[in-house]
Protein backbone atom coordinates (compact mmCIF):
# COMPACT_ATOMS: atom_id res chain seq x y z
CA UNK A 1 0.00 0.00 0.00
CA UNK A 2 1.47 3.76 -0.77
CA UNK A 3 2.51 5.62 2.26
CA UNK A 4 -0.06 7.58 1.95
CA UNK A 5 0.40 9.24 5.78
CA UNK A 6 4.54 9.78 5.29
CA UNK A 7 5.50 9.34 8.45
CA UNK A 8 8.80 10.54 7.77
CA UNK A 9 7.52 13.81 7.73
CA UNK A 10 5.70 13.47 11.03
CA UNK A 11 8.88 12.62 12.69
CA UNK A 12 10.92 14.79 10.67
CA UNK A 13 13.27 17.12 11.95
CA UNK A 14 12.33 21.01 12.67
CA UNK A 15 14.47 22.18 9.85
CA UNK A 16 13.18 19.91 7.33
CA UNK A 17 9.41 20.60 7.80
CA UNK A 18 10.38 24.86 8.06
CA UNK A 19 12.22 24.19 4.41
CA UNK A 20 9.02 22.40 3.26
CA UNK A 21 6.71 25.32 4.78
CA UNK A 22 9.01 28.06 3.37
CA UNK A 23 8.60 26.47 -0.32
CA UNK A 24 4.96 26.16 0.13
CA UNK A 25 4.26 29.23 1.26
CA UNK A 26 5.65 31.32 -1.16
CA UNK A 27 4.38 28.94 -3.93
CA UNK A 28 0.76 29.40 -2.35
CA UNK A 29 1.08 33.42 -2.00
CA UNK A 30 1.87 33.18 -5.35
CA UNK A 31 -0.97 31.30 -6.01
CA UNK A 32 -3.25 32.97 -4.02
CA UNK A 33 -2.09 36.47 -5.50
CA UNK A 34 -2.36 35.32 -9.18
CA UNK A 35 -5.82 33.83 -8.55
CA UNK A 36 -8.16 35.36 -6.02
CA UNK A 37 -8.75 39.15 -6.18
CA UNK A 38 -10.40 39.25 -3.10
CA UNK A 39 -6.89 38.55 -1.15
CA UNK A 40 -4.93 40.88 -3.79
CA UNK A 41 -6.92 43.25 -3.15
CA UNK A 42 -6.17 42.69 0.78
CA UNK A 43 -2.30 42.74 0.02
CA UNK A 44 -2.70 45.44 -1.75
CA UNK A 45 -4.05 47.79 0.90
CA UNK A 46 -0.84 47.22 3.51
CA UNK A 47 1.53 47.78 0.60
CA UNK A 48 2.55 43.97 -0.24
CA UNK A 49 3.44 41.89 -3.34
CA UNK A 50 4.03 38.13 -2.93
CA UNK A 51 7.95 39.24 -3.22
CA UNK A 52 7.70 40.75 0.39
CA UNK A 53 6.68 37.04 1.46
CA UNK A 54 10.00 34.61 1.22
CA UNK A 55 9.57 32.59 4.48
CA UNK A 56 7.54 31.71 7.42
CA UNK A 57 8.80 34.84 9.00
CA UNK A 58 7.10 36.61 6.64
CA UNK A 59 3.82 35.12 7.69
CA UNK A 60 3.12 37.92 10.01
CA UNK A 61 2.89 40.51 7.31
CA UNK A 62 0.36 39.06 5.29
CA UNK A 63 -3.65 40.11 6.64
CA UNK A 64 -6.10 38.29 8.19
CA UNK A 65 -9.30 36.08 6.89
CA UNK A 66 -12.15 35.99 8.85
CA UNK A 67 -15.75 34.00 8.57
CA UNK A 68 -16.87 37.72 7.76
CA UNK A 69 -14.68 37.22 4.66
CA UNK A 70 -15.94 34.26 3.68
CA UNK A 71 -19.66 35.49 3.57
CA UNK A 72 -18.63 38.69 1.70
CA UNK A 73 -17.20 36.64 -0.76
CA UNK A 74 -19.46 33.96 -0.89
CA UNK A 75 -20.06 31.79 -3.32
CA UNK A 76 -16.74 32.36 -5.78
CA UNK A 77 -14.78 35.15 -4.31
CA UNK A 78 -12.21 33.18 -2.66
CA UNK A 79 -11.93 30.39 -4.95
CA UNK A 80 -8.48 29.71 -6.59
CA UNK A 81 -8.74 27.57 -9.44
CA UNK A 82 -11.53 26.94 -12.51
CA UNK A 83 -14.66 25.42 -11.54
CA UNK A 84 -14.15 22.61 -13.69
CA UNK A 85 -11.25 22.08 -12.64
CA UNK A 86 -13.22 21.36 -9.12
CA UNK A 87 -14.54 18.35 -8.03
CA UNK A 88 -16.91 18.84 -4.85
CA UNK A 89 -17.84 21.80 -2.00
CA UNK A 90 -18.61 21.15 1.48
CA UNK A 91 -20.37 23.47 3.56
CA UNK A 92 -21.16 24.69 7.12
CA UNK A 93 -24.78 24.75 8.35
CA UNK A 94 -25.27 28.24 7.80
CA UNK A 95 -26.81 28.62 11.40
CA UNK A 96 -25.46 32.23 11.88
CA UNK A 97 -25.78 34.01 7.74
CA UNK A 98 -24.68 32.85 5.14
CA UNK A 99 -23.35 29.59 4.36
CA UNK A 100 -19.43 28.94 4.61
CA UNK A 101 -18.81 26.89 0.58
CA UNK A 102 -15.17 25.15 0.55
CA UNK A 103 -14.19 24.09 -2.82
CA UNK A 104 -12.02 21.11 -3.70
CA UNK A 105 -10.24 19.63 -6.53
CA UNK A 106 -9.32 16.09 -6.70
CA UNK A 107 -5.61 16.73 -5.32
CA UNK A 108 -7.32 18.70 -2.13
CA UNK A 109 -9.49 15.85 -1.73
CA UNK A 110 -6.37 13.24 -1.96
CA UNK A 111 -4.73 15.52 0.66
CA UNK A 112 -7.43 15.75 3.46
CA UNK A 113 -8.04 12.22 3.20
CA UNK A 114 -4.43 12.01 3.97
CA UNK A 115 -4.61 13.91 6.88
CA UNK A 116 -7.92 12.16 8.30
CA UNK A 117 -5.81 8.81 7.73
CA UNK A 118 -2.90 10.12 9.73
CA UNK A 119 -5.87 10.21 12.41
CA UNK A 120 -6.89 6.71 12.23
CA UNK A 121 -3.43 5.20 12.06
CA UNK A 122 -2.40 7.36 15.39
CA UNK A 123 -5.36 5.57 16.45
CA UNK A 124 -4.10 2.54 15.84
CA UNK A 125 -6.19 1.69 12.97
CA UNK A 126 -4.89 -0.97 10.47
CA UNK A 127 -6.30 -2.65 7.43
CA UNK A 128 -7.86 -5.05 9.78
CA UNK A 129 -10.35 -2.94 11.42
CA UNK A 130 -13.74 -2.31 11.21
CA UNK A 131 -14.54 2.01 11.18
CA UNK A 132 -17.89 2.91 12.01
CA UNK A 133 -18.33 6.64 10.62
CA UNK A 134 -21.02 8.37 12.41
CA UNK A 135 -20.52 11.33 11.48
CA UNK A 136 -23.05 13.40 9.03
CA UNK A 137 -22.62 12.63 5.46
CA UNK A 138 -23.20 15.38 2.95
CA UNK A 139 -22.03 19.26 2.72
CA UNK A 140 -20.78 18.48 6.63
CA UNK A 141 -17.40 17.46 6.54
CA UNK A 142 -17.28 14.76 8.89
CA UNK A 143 -18.40 11.71 7.36
CA UNK A 144 -16.71 12.27 4.08
CA UNK A 145 -13.36 13.08 5.46
CA UNK A 146 -13.29 9.97 7.74
CA UNK A 147 -14.78 7.83 4.93
CA UNK A 148 -12.00 8.59 2.77
CA UNK A 149 -9.60 8.08 5.25
CA UNK A 150 -10.62 5.22 6.12
CA UNK A 151 -10.56 3.62 2.84
CA UNK A 152 -6.23 5.09 2.74
CA UNK A 153 -6.00 2.79 5.75
CA UNK A 154 -7.87 0.03 4.06
CA UNK A 155 -10.32 -0.31 7.30
CA UNK A 156 -13.79 -2.31 6.53
CA UNK A 157 -15.44 1.26 5.99
CA UNK A 158 -19.28 1.62 7.44
CA UNK A 159 -20.37 4.63 6.29
CA UNK A 160 -23.34 5.22 8.50
CA UNK A 161 -23.91 8.57 8.85
CA UNK A 162 -25.54 10.07 12.36
CA UNK A 163 -29.27 8.42 13.56
CA UNK A 164 -30.89 5.44 13.69
CA UNK A 165 -29.54 4.45 16.79
CA UNK A 166 -30.99 0.61 16.47
CA UNK A 167 -29.21 0.01 12.88
CA UNK A 168 -26.05 1.72 14.33
CA UNK A 169 -26.00 -0.82 17.25
CA UNK A 170 -26.78 -3.69 15.45
CA UNK A 171 -24.10 -2.78 12.61
CA UNK A 172 -21.36 -2.36 15.38
CA UNK A 173 -22.43 -6.21 16.69
CA UNK A 174 -23.01 -7.82 13.96
CA UNK A 175 -20.01 -6.38 12.00
CA UNK A 176 -17.94 -6.30 14.90
CA UNK A 177 -16.37 -2.81 14.70
CA UNK A 178 -13.55 -1.72 16.44
CA UNK A 179 -12.98 2.31 15.82
CA UNK A 180 -15.63 4.37 16.27
CA UNK A 181 -16.26 7.98 14.76
CA UNK A 182 -18.44 10.52 15.45
CA UNK A 183 -19.13 13.41 17.94
CA UNK A 184 -18.34 13.06 21.45
CA UNK A 185 -21.93 13.53 22.29
CA UNK A 186 -23.39 10.74 19.89
CA UNK A 187 -20.78 8.82 21.39
CA UNK A 188 -21.96 9.26 25.15
CA UNK A 189 -25.71 8.19 23.28
CA UNK A 190 -24.51 5.41 21.73
CA UNK A 191 -22.69 4.25 25.14
CA UNK A 192 -25.42 4.77 26.89
CA UNK A 193 -27.91 2.90 24.15
CA UNK A 194 -25.42 -0.24 24.55
CA UNK A 195 -25.77 0.16 28.25
CA UNK A 196 -29.58 0.18 28.39
CA UNK A 197 -29.84 -2.62 25.89
CA UNK A 198 -27.73 -4.82 27.56
CA UNK A 199 -24.82 -5.39 24.61
CA UNK A 200 -21.88 -4.52 26.52
CA UNK A 201 -20.37 -7.54 25.86
CA UNK A 202 -20.99 -7.60 22.39
CA UNK A 203 -19.20 -4.49 21.58
CA UNK A 204 -15.55 -5.08 20.21
CA UNK A 205 -14.81 -1.17 19.88
CA UNK A 206 -10.93 -0.29 20.74
CA UNK A 207 -11.25 3.31 19.78
CA UNK A 208 -13.15 6.01 18.98
CA UNK A 209 -12.25 9.35 16.83
CA UNK A 210 -14.16 11.86 18.32
CA UNK A 211 -14.50 15.96 17.40
CA UNK A 212 -16.73 18.67 15.68
CA UNK A 213 -18.01 19.98 18.87
CA UNK A 214 -16.15 21.05 22.44
CA UNK A 215 -15.75 18.13 24.90
CA UNK A 216 -13.81 17.91 28.12
CA UNK A 217 -11.05 15.73 29.52
CA UNK A 218 -13.96 14.16 31.62
CA UNK A 219 -16.21 13.48 28.92
CA UNK A 220 -13.31 11.62 27.18
CA UNK A 221 -12.60 9.51 30.44
CA UNK A 222 -16.02 9.28 30.72
CA UNK A 223 -16.93 7.38 27.63
CA UNK A 224 -13.71 5.45 28.04
CA UNK A 225 -15.06 3.79 30.85
CA UNK A 226 -18.17 3.18 28.93
CA UNK A 227 -17.63 2.09 26.15
CA UNK A 228 -13.67 0.49 26.95
CA UNK A 229 -11.98 2.49 24.10
CA UNK A 230 -9.18 4.49 24.13
CA UNK A 231 -11.00 8.12 22.88
CA UNK A 232 -8.67 10.22 20.33
CA UNK A 233 -9.56 14.19 19.17
CA UNK A 234 -9.41 15.34 16.19
CA UNK A 235 -9.83 18.95 14.86
CA UNK A 236 -10.99 20.59 11.58
CA UNK A 237 -12.61 23.34 9.99
CA UNK A 238 -14.69 23.44 6.69
CA UNK A 239 -12.47 26.44 5.44
CA UNK A 240 -9.21 24.36 5.77
CA UNK A 241 -10.68 21.17 4.54
CA UNK A 242 -12.46 19.59 6.97
CA UNK A 243 -11.63 17.19 10.29
CA UNK A 244 -7.67 16.19 9.81
CA UNK A 245 -5.93 19.00 10.34
CA UNK A 246 -4.87 18.06 13.56
CA UNK A 247 -5.43 14.40 15.51
CA UNK A 248 -4.57 13.20 18.72
CA UNK A 249 -1.68 10.25 19.23
CA UNK A 250 -1.63 7.84 21.77
CA UNK A 251 -0.01 10.32 24.26
CA UNK A 252 -3.30 11.89 24.68
CA UNK A 253 -1.30 15.86 25.49
CA UNK A 254 -2.72 17.42 22.60
CA UNK A 255 -3.22 17.34 18.62
CA UNK A 256 -0.55 17.06 16.50
CA UNK A 257 -0.97 19.30 13.27
CA UNK A 258 -0.61 18.15 9.93
CA UNK A 259 2.46 20.89 9.78
CA UNK A 260 3.39 19.96 6.06
CA UNK A 261 -0.43 21.37 4.92
CA UNK A 262 -1.13 23.93 7.94
CA UNK A 263 1.08 26.88 9.08
CA UNK A 264 -0.49 27.52 12.68
CA UNK A 265 0.11 30.79 15.03
CA UNK A 266 -1.21 31.76 17.62
CA UNK A 267 -2.54 35.34 18.33
CA UNK A 268 -3.50 38.10 20.73
CA UNK A 269 -7.50 38.40 19.64
CA UNK A 270 -7.88 41.40 20.56
CA UNK A 271 -4.38 43.17 18.86
CA UNK A 272 -3.42 40.68 16.15
CA UNK A 273 -0.09 40.32 17.28
CA UNK A 274 1.67 37.02 16.66
CA UNK A 275 2.31 35.26 20.32
CA UNK A 276 5.46 33.26 21.68
CA UNK A 277 5.06 29.26 21.54
CA UNK A 278 2.97 27.82 24.69
CA UNK A 279 0.73 31.49 24.95
CA UNK A 280 -2.70 30.96 25.23
CA UNK A 281 -4.57 32.85 22.61
CA UNK A 282 -6.42 32.93 18.92
CA UNK A 283 -5.91 30.17 16.44
CA UNK A 284 -4.69 31.01 13.00
CA UNK A 285 -4.26 28.86 9.92
CA UNK A 286 -2.48 28.85 6.51
CA UNK A 287 -3.39 26.14 4.30
CA UNK A 288 -0.10 25.69 1.87
CA UNK A 289 -1.43 23.03 -0.17
CA UNK A 290 -5.04 23.57 -0.61
CA UNK A 291 -5.70 24.75 -4.33
CA UNK A 292 -9.36 25.17 -4.92
CA UNK A 293 -9.75 26.77 -1.74
CA UNK A 294 -6.76 28.34 -0.93
CA UNK A 295 -6.86 30.26 3.17
CA UNK A 296 -4.03 32.67 3.79
CA UNK A 297 -3.47 33.30 7.88
CA UNK A 298 -7.62 32.23 8.55
CA UNK A 299 -9.14 33.45 12.54
CA UNK A 300 -10.31 29.97 13.62
CA UNK A 301 -11.84 31.99 16.90
CA UNK A 302 -10.74 28.82 18.66
CA UNK A 303 -8.49 29.57 21.80
CA UNK A 304 -6.04 27.26 22.41
CA UNK A 305 -1.82 26.66 22.97
CA UNK A 306 1.01 25.30 20.59
CA UNK A 307 3.73 23.44 22.05
CA UNK A 308 6.73 21.43 20.52
CA UNK A 309 7.48 19.95 23.52
CA UNK A 310 8.97 15.92 22.58
CA UNK A 311 5.80 13.52 21.92
CA UNK A 312 6.54 9.91 23.22
CA UNK A 313 4.74 8.84 20.03
CA UNK A 314 8.17 9.97 18.09
CA UNK A 315 6.12 12.60 16.14
CA UNK A 316 8.00 16.39 15.80
CA UNK A 317 4.74 17.99 14.27
CA UNK A 318 3.42 20.80 16.66
CA UNK A 319 0.93 19.97 19.23
CA UNK A 320 -2.64 22.55 19.66
CA UNK A 321 -4.13 22.04 23.24
CA UNK A 322 -7.89 21.17 23.10
CA UNK A 323 -9.54 24.36 22.44
CA UNK A 324 -10.67 25.97 25.67
CA UNK A 325 -13.55 27.79 23.69
CA UNK A 326 -13.73 30.52 21.35
CA UNK A 327 -13.10 34.12 21.12
CA UNK A 328 -16.12 35.18 19.33
CA UNK A 329 -18.99 33.34 20.99
CA UNK A 330 -17.98 32.05 24.86
CA UNK A 331 -20.00 33.51 26.87
CA UNK A 332 -19.81 36.74 28.91
CA UNK A 333 -21.94 36.46 32.30
CA UNK A 334 -21.51 39.54 34.28
CA UNK A 335 -18.00 40.54 32.88
CA UNK A 336 -16.85 37.30 33.64
CA UNK A 337 -15.49 34.52 30.40
CA UNK A 338 -17.53 31.35 31.17
CA UNK A 339 -16.88 28.17 28.66
CA UNK A 340 -19.05 25.34 28.43
CA UNK A 341 -16.56 22.78 29.19
CA UNK A 342 -15.74 24.53 32.67
CA UNK A 343 -20.14 23.27 33.39
CA UNK A 344 -18.95 20.18 32.09
CA UNK A 345 -15.92 19.58 34.02
CA UNK A 346 -17.69 20.40 37.09
CA UNK A 347 -20.94 18.20 36.35
CA UNK A 348 -18.85 14.95 35.45
CA UNK A 349 -16.87 15.22 38.24
CA UNK A 350 -19.94 14.99 40.37
CA UNK A 351 -21.20 12.04 39.22
CA UNK A 352 -23.40 13.71 36.41
CA UNK A 353 -23.23 12.67 32.46
CA UNK A 354 -22.71 15.51 29.91
CA UNK A 355 -26.12 16.38 29.22
CA UNK A 356 -26.88 19.59 30.27
CA UNK A 357 -28.19 23.06 28.43
CA UNK A 358 -26.89 26.61 29.75
CA UNK A 359 -29.53 29.38 29.70
CA UNK A 360 -28.23 32.68 29.75
CA UNK A 361 -30.51 35.56 30.22
CA UNK A 362 -30.62 39.32 31.23
CA UNK A 363 -33.29 40.28 33.77
CA UNK A 364 -33.85 43.84 35.17
CA UNK A 365 -30.66 44.97 33.33
CA UNK A 366 -28.38 41.90 35.12
CA UNK A 367 -27.29 38.66 33.25
CA UNK A 368 -28.84 35.35 34.90
CA UNK A 369 -26.91 32.05 34.44
CA UNK A 370 -28.94 28.72 35.04
CA UNK A 371 -27.73 24.94 34.04
CA UNK A 372 -30.14 22.24 33.78
CA UNK A 373 -28.67 18.87 34.48
CA UNK A 374 -29.69 15.76 33.10
CA UNK A 375 -29.26 13.27 36.41
CA UNK A 376 -28.63 9.17 35.76
CA UNK A 377 -31.01 6.94 35.96
CA UNK A 378 -29.04 6.00 39.59
CA UNK A 379 -28.92 8.95 41.02
CA UNK A 380 -32.87 9.91 40.12
CA UNK A 381 -33.83 6.95 41.95
CA UNK A 382 -31.70 7.61 45.21
CA UNK A 383 -32.83 11.74 44.50
CA UNK A 384 -36.24 11.52 47.00
CA UNK A 385 -35.98 14.42 49.00
CA UNK A 386 -32.32 15.21 48.32
CA UNK A 387 -32.89 17.44 45.32
CA UNK A 388 -32.55 20.96 46.88
CA UNK A 389 -28.83 19.45 48.54
CA UNK A 390 -27.68 18.03 44.87
CA UNK A 391 -28.36 21.22 43.78
CA UNK A 392 -26.80 23.13 46.47
CA UNK A 393 -23.58 20.73 45.98
CA UNK A 394 -23.44 21.77 42.43
CA UNK A 395 -24.19 25.31 42.77
CA UNK A 396 -21.56 25.62 44.88
CA UNK A 397 -18.93 23.31 42.55
CA UNK A 398 -19.85 25.71 39.73
CA UNK A 399 -19.72 28.95 41.85
CA UNK A 400 -15.85 27.94 42.73
CA UNK A 401 -15.12 27.12 39.18
CA UNK A 402 -16.36 29.62 37.10
CA UNK A 403 -16.66 32.50 40.18
CA UNK A 404 -20.06 33.68 39.57
CA UNK A 405 -23.38 32.53 40.76
CA UNK A 406 -25.71 29.85 38.82
CA UNK A 407 -28.92 28.45 39.15
CA UNK A 408 -29.02 24.75 39.00
CA UNK A 409 -32.02 23.10 38.00
CA UNK A 410 -32.21 18.86 38.21
CA UNK A 411 -34.22 17.11 35.60
CA UNK A 412 -35.25 13.63 34.78
CA UNK A 413 -33.36 11.24 32.74
CA UNK A 414 -33.66 11.58 28.90
CA UNK A 415 -35.53 15.19 29.73
CA UNK A 416 -32.83 16.66 27.80
CA UNK A 417 -32.31 16.07 23.88
CA UNK A 418 -30.45 13.95 22.23
CA UNK A 419 -27.56 14.57 19.54
CA UNK A 420 -27.01 12.89 16.73
CA UNK A 421 -24.81 15.21 15.87
CA UNK A 422 -23.45 18.91 17.63
CA UNK A 423 -24.98 19.42 20.98
CA UNK A 424 -26.78 22.27 21.50
CA UNK A 425 -25.73 23.28 25.09
CA UNK A 426 -26.39 26.87 24.84
CA UNK A 427 -29.24 29.32 24.76
CA UNK A 428 -28.19 32.75 25.68
CA UNK A 429 -31.49 34.91 24.71
CA UNK A 430 -30.21 37.92 25.16
CA UNK A 431 -29.52 38.18 21.81
CA UNK A 432 -33.05 37.02 20.67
Amino acid sequence: MERYYQPELECASRETILALQNERLVKQVRHVWDNVPYYRKKMEEKGLTPDDIQSVADLHKLPFLSKDDLRDAYPYGLLAKPLKDCVRIQSTSGTTGKRVVAFYTQHDIDLWEDCCARAITAAGGTDEDVCQVCYGYGLFTGGPGLNGGSHKVGCLTLPMSSGNTDRQLQFMVDLQSTILCCTPSYAAYLAESIHERGLRDQIKLKAGIFGAEAWSEEMRRDIEKQLGIKAFDIYGLTETSGPGVAFECSEQTGMHINEDHFIAEIIDPNTGEVLPEGSKGELVFTSITKEAFPLLRYRTRDICVLTREKCSCGRTLVKMSKPMGRSDDMLIVKGVNVFPSQIEAVLIEQGYQANYQIIVDRINNSDTLDVLVEMTPENFSDSLGKITEMEKSLVAALKAMLGIYARVKLVAPKTIARSEGKAVRIIDKRKI
